[in-house]
């Protein structure tokens, strides 16, 4: 569904949402050996506390924390299989908001100001965004860019994968909410700006395809650490149907499952996702 027949965003309503999860592999030949990596729990914290949140693994997980301060459960397969499944549901209160400080990163905002594969920019992005790049970190500033990338690559799903870089992307002119992201984690970066990815989920009955999203946090003040939330696909700041799983550099770093793993031959990967309103506080 094209993004410009999405309902305007709420106000800042309390909602109470019951979120599952569900992701299936299956394999040509059997898997001798895997490392799994799960960023599916979201935080207690940016406007948004977890309830009754549980995460289903074929065997028993460790949970760690990384540098950006996401929780994160990693689990080792050493038997032979060809199919696995991982599922996480829980409830989210949500209340919403946009700006927040953070005082749970290890990360330096300027390590933020560092290209990855996936966002370093092309000469003609350069180019093509020079009027709209931001001369600071204001909020008007950084929503012009946003509505500027947002115009530009026309929101179409089925074309780019995780491994799309933002250069590519823009040279289609065609993409999802990880591209959008992409875009703008490289152009503010470009304008010495820091900028992280962020994954989550998004609450919209009338479009589904929507429920995994990715948006960025962009650094108002690296000295106090204070943090501005935009979601690049509606050109707008985020609300109380965003729900935040991860942070990190781009989507690699803050993908909800990643991992490696030895023989299997073709992978065949299935998710679902649904977002329930439970009621309105």
């Amino acid at each position: 569904m094209p993004i410009s027949y999405l309902s305007p965003l709420l106000d800042m309503t309390t909602l109470h949402l019951e979120i599952e999860h569900h992701t299936q592999y299956h394999y040509e030949t059997a898997v001798r050996y895997s490392i799994q990596e799960l960023r599916l729990k979201p935080p207690n914290s940016h406007g948004q506390s977890i309830k009754n949140w549980k995460i289903l693994t074929p065997i028993k997980t460790k949970t760690n924390q990384d540098a950006f301060g996401n929780e994160y459960q990693t689990f080792v397969q050493d038997a032979p299989y060809k199919s696995m499944s991982i599922s996480a549901k829980g409830e989210v209160i949500s209340t919403g908001g946009y700006e927040y400080t953070d005082l749970e990163s290890a990360v330096s905002p300027y390590y933020l100001l560092q290209q990855t594969r996936l966002t370093i920019p092309s000469p003609e992005m350069m180019a093509y965004f020079e009027k709209t790049l931001p001369k600071k970190a204001d909020l008007d500033s950084v929503l012009e860019l946003a509505s500027a990338i947002r115009n530009t690559i026309t929101y179409q799903s089925g074309i780019t994968n995780f491994a799309t870089a933002a250069m590519q992307s823009f040279a289609m002119k065609t993409g999802v909410c990880q591209d959008h992201s992409h875009i703008m984690l490289s152009l503010c970066r470009a304008a010495n700006i820091p900028a992280r990815y962020v994954s989550g989920y998004f609450f919209a009955e009338d479009s589904p395809n929507l429920a995994s999203h990715a948006w960025v946090d962009i650094c108002t003040d690296i000295d106090k650490s204070k943090w501005l939330s935009i979601d690049v696909t509606h050109a707008c700041i985020t609300d109380n149907r965003h729900i935040r799983l991860a942070v990190g550099r781009d989507y690699y770093s803050a993908a909800p499952i990643k991992g490696i793993r030895s023989g299997g031959g073709q992978e065949e990967l299935s998710a679902r996702i649904s977002i329930h309103q439970i009621k309105v506080l």
